[in-house]
């Protein structure tokens, strides 16, 4: 394990290797039968949740902390942050809000401890996306780090992601989305279809990319192969070759003065489109609803070459045990019985029990954010601001035909190590 431009890295991890290499959890024992949780004890409970500020969020810890009786505090950090962490200090957290392709850093690290599916309730009402590898009936794409292929584990002790279903996970399905560009509809002057359009001299100065290596890296190469200039065997996975002439183009298009800017954080996408000065970026849904509910037009705009996929799991570090994991299971299970679900479909966001969190929506939400139907009265964000009008439609239709289309998945690609350095040249340039 070894840091690169400031980014905890382990080099060269290929999912060969985290099959091979998935490190045993040393002093994690097999828990017979949920135990019943006392309230009197579990009220002097508090779990610390860790992960990225767009689903770690303190409504969710302060509506688990009065439904389940004990504290859930919320702690966010960035990407590297939470790696760094839980390398550095895992002590420290309780259920980490664990991105899929990070699961390629810390499972040969040994510090996640296995969960019990046996213990997670409607384990079998969770999407397939998650718990099969299929979507809608149909294989998921394989291109980059899709949940199957390290959900589940060898043993409750060893780690190791299985090729096949087992009883025991590592992380218990949470959040996803399929991610694609935002636009000012109003700004761009013309129809936007294709992830080419990012790099178009169209939007020469007012056009945005995000600066996290490992996405940025995806959005990148989306737009570079719909526009023909490169080609990828794939995308999930590329050639230090296929990074370095990426990385190459990206430094002639900075150069030449295409991108307004590099964005950092959320908040910086959200000020850069709502001000005008970007038409077209990488964007993620609650930035986009963000701009909405300024009164401003702004669309997540489908593309013909499909979604980059993405998804969350939460984690139990393996310091947990006792009282503190009994409430932990409370906690995951509380997470997907529905509120969150609901809470989250308002940032455009998708839970992996759908029928949960259709319960929790409205008539009017459910159609709009789950089935592909017209808004019948004002759609608002979850804070309440409105977000799109009657007679709106949402960006890419129902559930089903957006993940319908995802063609890769975020990813740690084997050349990371590679990647994060020329991403530092790009940075530079």
């Amino acid at each position: 394990m070894r840091k690169t431009g400031g980014i905890l890295t382990t080099g060269r991890v290929s999912r060969r290797n985290v099959l091979k290499g998935g490190a045993a959890l040393a002093g994690v024992t097999a828990v017979t039968g949920f135990p019943m949780v006392w309230a009197q004890n579990l009220k002097d409970i508090t779990l610390n949740h860790t992960g990225m500020s767009y689903s770690t969020l303190a409504d969710i810890g302060k509506q688990a902390s009065q439904d389940l009786g004990f504290k859930v505090e919320m702690s966010v950090v960035d990407h590297p942050g939470l790696l760094n962490r839980v390398a550095n200090d895992p002590g420290s957290i309780d259920v980490a809000d664990v991105e899929v392709w990070q699961n390629k850093v810390l499972i040969p690290q040994g510090v996640l401890q296995g969960i019990e599916i046996s213990k997670i309730k409607n384990w079998g009402d969770l999407t397939t996306l998650y718990t099969e590898g299929t979507f809608a009936g149909k294989e998921v794409s394989r291109q980059g780090d899709a949940p199957i292929e390290f959900i589940y584990r060898n043993s409750l002790e060893d780690g190791g992601p299985s090729a096949s279903k087992t009883e025991w996970v590592n992380f218990v399905p949470g959040v996803f989305n399929a991610d694609t560009l935002g636009i000012r509809p109003d700004l761009v002057g013309r129809e936007i279809s294709t992830w080419a359009d990012l790099i178009s001299p169209d939007f020469k100065g007012k056009a945005a990319i995000q600066n996290i290596p490992t996405n940025g890296i995806m959005d990148a190469m989306m737009a570079f192969e719909s526009a023909g200039l490169l080609k990828y065997g794939d995308k999930g996975n590329p050639t230090q070759e296929e990074l370095a002439a990426t990385i190459g183009k990206l430094i002639e298009l900075k150069k030449g003065g295409h991108f307004r800017a590099l964005w950092n954080t959320f908040d910086e996408s959200v000020n850069l489109m709502a001000s005008g000065e970007v038409v077209i970026q990488s964007m993620w849904s609650p930035a986009v609803t963000a701009v909405q509910t300024q009164g401003i037009k702004c669309t997540y705009q489908p593309l013909k070459e499909g979604y980059r996929g993405w998804g969350n799991g939460l984690s139990l570090l393996g310091h947990v045990d006792g009282l503190k994991r009994d409430a932990a299971y409370e906690y995951m299970n509380w997470y997907n019985s529905g509120w969150v679900g609901g809470f989250i479909a308002k940032q455009g966001y998708y839970s992996a029990n759908p029928k949960t969190a259709m319960e929790n929506l409205t008539e009017n939400e459910r159609g709009f954010f789950y089935e592909g139907k017209a808004a019948t009265a004002d759609i608002t964000s979850p804070t309440g601001e409105k977000t799109n009008s009657a007679g709106d439609v949402r960006d890419g239709g129902s559930f089903e035909e957006r993940f319908s289309k995802v063609a890769v998945w975020n990813n740690l690609m084997d050349e990371a190590e590679f990647l994060y350095a020329k991403w530092n040249e790009f940075n530079a340039a």
